[in-house]
Formats: C-alpha cells, sequence, structure tokens
C-alpha cells in the first residue's frame, strides 16, 4: 500500500504508472491489446446494470458500454486469440464515494484456460496493485454456510427473509416478489460481503445456476452451479470472471429472461446485441475471462476514496 497522503498530482502519476505496468503485464503473457468501440447499437443485457443512452443523428439510440465484453467476443469468434482491453465503461446512477458512473476497467479473455487458471491470473494481476496477499477460494455454498449459516439451496424465501429481519435489515419493498435470487443478493450485499477478504484476496466461486450471467455451468456436489467467480478485498468487489458460455441459444435464453425481468422491476428492456450472437453462432472457443476494476483497485492502493484517483469525478467532468 501506499500512503493516501499524496497529492493529487502525484496520485495520478501513480496511475500513468500502474497503466503503464498493467500494459506490461498482458504483454508478457503475449495477450494482444484491442480498442472496441464505446458507444453500441445492442446493448450489455443486465437486469439490475442500467446503461446510459445516447442519440445519434438518424434518431436511434445507442448506448455506453458497461464493459466492452461483446465486441471482444465477437473479435475471438474471428479468431484473434489470447485479448485484453483497458477502457472506460459507464453505468447509470452508480454514485458513491466507490462509485462513478464512468470508470476504467481491465478485461481480458483467455483462449484454452481453466476456470481455476483464470482465477490465479486475476489474483496476479490484482497483486500488481495490492502487492502479494494470501488468498483463498470458497465456493457460494460455503460462503453462505460458513458467514451466515445458510443452506442457500434448501432455506426458503420466507426463512430468508426472516435471516435479513433477525439482523437488523429491513428488507427493500416488493424484494420477495423479485425471486429468491433477490433475497440472497440482499444476504449477500448487506451481511457477508463486508466480512470478505479482511487480511487477505477472497475468491467467491460457484454460483447458483441461476445467476450464471455468461457463464457455463457444471454440477458440483449434485449441484448446477455456473463457473463464475469475484474476487473480494476488504469488503469490496474487485473482478467479477467466468468460464465463458460458447451456447447462442443458451446465451439468447438468458438474455430474453433478463430482459423480461427488467420489466418486472419497471426498468425498460434492452435491444439485444445480435452481432454479438451471430459471433457465438458461428462458432467460439473454449475460453475464460475476466473484468477488473482499475479505479477500485487504485483505491484500495492508496486508502482513498474514487474521486483521488481519476482526474475528474461524474458531476465536474
Amino acid at each position: 500500500m501506499i500512503s493516501s497522503a499524496l497529492s493529487k498530482n502525484e496520485l495520478l502519476r501513480d496511475r500513468s504508472s500502474m497503466l503503464k505496468t498493467a500494459r506490461q503485464f498482458f504483454y508478457s503473457k503475449n495477450i494482444l491489446e484491442v480498442d472496441c468501440p464505446a458507444i453500441t447499437q445492442g446493448a450489455s443485457v443486465d437486469s439490475h446494470i442500467d446503461l446510459i443512452k445516447v442519440s445519434s443523428q438518424n434518431l436511434k439510440w445507442r448506448y455506453l458500454h458497461s464493459s466492452p465484453e461483446y465486441g471482444m467476443k465477437r473479435l475471438i469468434a474471428d479468431g484473434i486469440g489470447d485479448i485484453y482491453q483497458l477502457s472506460h465503461v459507464f453505468r447509470d446512477g452508480e454514485s458513491s464515494t466507490k462509485h462513478n458512473p464512468e470508470f476504467m476497467m481491465a478485461e481480458w479473455y483467455r483462449m484454452d484456460f481453466s476456470f481455476e487458471m483464470m482465477i490465479q491470473e486475476t489474483i496476479d494481476f490484482i497483486s500488481l496493485f495490492l502487492g502479494k496477499l494470501p488468498f483463498r477460494v470458497m465456493s457460494y455454498g460455503q460462503v453462505f454456510r460458513e458467514y451466515a449459516g445458510i443452506d442457500y439451496f434448501q432455506a426458503s424465501i420466507d426463512e430468508l427473509l426472516n435471516y435479513l429481519t433477525s439482523n437488523d435489515v429491513t428488507p427493500y419493498p416488493g424484494v420477495e416478489s423479485e425471486g429468491k435470487d433477490a433475497v440472497l443478493n440482499l444476504i449477500l450485499g448487506s451481511l457477508i460481503e463486508p466480512k470478505l477478504g479482511d487480511n487477505e484476496l477472497f475468491v467467491l466461486a460457484y454460483y447458483p445456476a441461476s445467476q450464471a450471467a455468461l457463464a457455463k455451468t457444471r454440477k458440483l456436489d449434485g449441484e448446477l452451479v455456473a463457473e463464475r467467480f469475484e474476487v473480494y478485498y476488504r469488503g469490496i468487489e474487485l473482478a467479477n470472471g467466468y468460464h465463458e458460455l460458447t451456447d447462442a441459444v443458451e446465451q439468447r435464453a438468458r438474455f430474453l429472461e433478463s430482459n423480461q425481468f427488467r420489466s418486472q422491476l419497471g426498468k425498460e428492456q434492452l435491444p439485444i446485441d445480435e452481432y454479438f450472437l451471430h459471433a457465438l453462432q458461428k462458432g467460439f472457443p473454449d475460453c475464460s475471462g475476466v473484468a477488473v476494476g482499475f479505479d477500485r483497485l487504485m483505491m484500495l492502493r492508496h486508502d482513498c476514496d474514487i474521486e483521488k484517483v481519476i482526474p475528474f469525478t461524474w458531476d465536474k467532468a
């Protein structure tokens, strides 16, 4: 860690140095840098991520991406191989001492790279910023049992809601109508995540299959789970990675399900990226990928808020 007493200019100089260090990390592994568009016709469809819309002269709405993932995967389908991108991404309404609607993310994909290898490489990347730290991996089921005493797979929604209220967390109105995953997310975010990664990097892996997003699923201890992981340090999420789904039919079904859930939440549905689905359809190699929050790594590196490690926050840009 570096002292947070540094001036803003010193922090920005270190940011520049770490951008160079990140690129050297990928260069040393022969991972090619790409630069996919930030404004797209199709959208990154996620039930809980809201995008920023932009208009063009032909009056068709486009979207500032929340991740370069779909464009990068189109390149992978064309045979480009291992790639990374350091890019600004955008999420509407996410503003706090830890969030800015525009932020920097490092995202990369590795061909014929196992889920476990992707976890290790992500830890290696994070260590560039935070130094060598011990790390451990626990499954989603193990985490709920150890930190909440809950068998999430067997527990009913009522039991989960009772757990929240017994721990002085008031569920927001209508959470039960959003389904079991919404209640689990509330428990995870409010009662479990703050405990993860006190003096280590904590890898939360093997999410429920219903929370697979863009990940492949597999059987683990008799349960269908997603090969998805997140990395935490001091209760802060730093990375989200997958053994990537390659089935276009399954991916379309997940997009449609996410859009339907957006409607239930009173949000507008987002246009599906047909270019991306076509890329999966024509053939996609087995690969693993991850996205890591660059700004969050800088915040933890200097033990400060996000406004200190970026040139300007959203309200001052």
